[in-house]
């Protein structure tokens, strides 16, 4: 159900994500579960067409709550974070997400896990590199530096 007012549109339902050419995200319920009824609102500015073709999207990271969200760059933005194309924005999202909870792949440096999570999530919001290869990168970087001392 939709609920329409001047500013913007409220939603009750029991699904949320993508709902015909719309991405709907509840933000605010920490424990959400699929087929409970939730109300949304969003403000008419907050929609965006979904161009996946084009490179306006960035990824915002807060280290401190290990969270990160998708952005999409408005006409007056005048951000200067990399953009990329939604799909590699959900692309590194997901990797970021999984960065935050697994701490395995970090068992073959000989640094502070939190330390390393924030150099490669930086590196990844910053690049089109995959994953893989800014994990090698890293890698390569601390082998660098640990043979120079």
């Amino acid at each position: 159900m939709y609920f329409y007012t001047n500013e913007g549109v409220y939603r009750y339902s029991n699904h949320w994500g993508r709902v015909a050419n719309c991405r709907w995200k509840i933000s605010s319920v920490k424990d959400y579960k699929n087929q409970n009824y939730y109300i949304g609102y969003a403000n008419w500015i907050d929609f965006f067409p979904l161009n996946t073709s084009e490179k306006n999207f960035y990824l915002e990271v807060d280290f401190l709550n290990k969270e990160v969200e998708v952005c999409c760059k408005r006409e007056n933005d005048t951000t200067t974070n990399f953009l990329m194309t939604l799909d590699l924005a959900l692309k590194k999202l997901k990797q970021i997400k999984t960065i935050f909870k697994e701490y395995k792949w970090a068992y073959y440096f000989n640094e502070n896990i939190d330390v390393l999570r924030k150099e490669l999530i930086l590196n990844l919001v910053s690049t089109q590199k995959d994953l893989h290869v800014l994990k090698q990168d890293l890698k390569n970087k601390k082998n660098k530096f640990e043979a120079g001392n």
